[in-house]
């Protein structure tokens, strides 16, 4: 079918919703002879009178009342075609702001992130580096379209739909060429008075990590504070004092110490607003993600167990 038959059809079911020529033309957008140009037009391909025109009264006949369910899905149809080539189109050159934590950019991200771009070559990936806090406002403020947060901070912001990923073991290091802190597993409480590199204000690990030991009555000793996820990891190296770090970020650096049962460990979940539709593209993304770490693709770090299914 031509496009000019298309848009004869649009016109004729204009017609036919609001009962009016002229009605049906401010709506088409078109002059109203025009639009009754296209309609005689219409009649004449299918060799019958479409509508009854007495006195005003614009009535379908019944070779109208005929067409009117065909021209709504030949329409319908059309439209979802477009769309759906529109959003292949836009999975060709589309742009996704993500932001995740430190401990996810060392360990995880990588090799997932890689994974998406070999999928999806045309869209452009933003990655978006911070505390859990910050992402979050990020997030609910416009400036990201997906985050991978700490569970605990999801529940604050109703504006905030979130999907649980996966359940990763926090864990104490320390320099590889010194003595353990502790043999075997370590009680939190085994923290009071050592010296503790910590991170800045903002970090869910900080939080966790004060926490847990003030639940057992004392509050944690400060060596440093104020890092980032490298500064730690380098002042611990440097010998300034134990971390409590997500074990997916040691690999062979440190000496690793796991908590005794039922130990420290953080949810982490995937992030984005309920009250915005999401574009192709980060439609995208949030599937590749949920695939990467419940369908068998990935091979996940020790002490990262997904809740996704697999």
């Amino acid at each position: 079918m031509a496009v000019m038959q298309f848009q004869q059809l649009a016109y004729f079911l204009a017609v036919a919703e609001t009962r009016h020529f002229t009605r049906a033309a401010e709506r088409m957008r078109v002059a109203q002879p025009s639009l009754s140009q296209q309609i005689r037009a219409l009649e004449r391909d299918v060799g019958a009178a479409l509508f009854h025109r007495i006195r005003g009264n614009v009535t379908l006949t019944e070779a109208g009342e005929t067409l009117l369910p065909i021209a709504r899905r030949i329409l319908a149809e059309t439209e979802s075609a477009y769309r759906a080539i529109r959003e292949l189109d836009e999975l060709g050159r589309g742009r996704v702001r993500l932001g995740a934590t430190p401990s996810l950019c060392t360990g995880l991200l990588p090799a997932m992130l890689a994974a998406f771009r070999r999928d999806y070559p045309g869209i452009e990936l933003v990655l978006h580096e911070s505390g859990s806090r910050d992402l979050q406002t990020a997030l609910s403020e416009g400036g990201l379209d997906l985050a991978m947060i700490v569970d605990s901070r999801v529940h604050d912001d109703a504006r905030l739909e979130s999907r649980a990923l996966f359940v990763e073991d926090l864990v104490v290091i320390s320099p590889k060429d010194a003595p353990a802190p502790v043999r075997g597993r370590m009680p939190i409480a085994a923290l009071r008075g050592q010296p503790l590199v910590m991170f800045r204000q903002g970090y869910d690990l900080r939080e966790a990590t004060v926490a847990a030991c003030r639940a057992e009555g004392f509050d944690p000793l400060f060596a440093i504070e104020g890092g980032e996820m490298d500064a730690v990891l380098e002042l611990v190296q440097a010998g300034l004092g134990l971390a409590v770090v997500p074990s997916t970020v040691v690999g062979d650096r440190f000496r690793r110490t796991r908590f005794t049962e039922p130990g420290l460990n953080r949810v982490v979940r995937l992030a984005y607003r309920r009250d915005v539709e999401q574009p192709r593209a980060v439609r995208a993304l949030q599937e590749a993600v949920v695939q990467y770490l419940g369908g068998g693709v990935a091979r996940l770090p020790p002490g990262m167990r997904p809740l996704v299914g697999r």
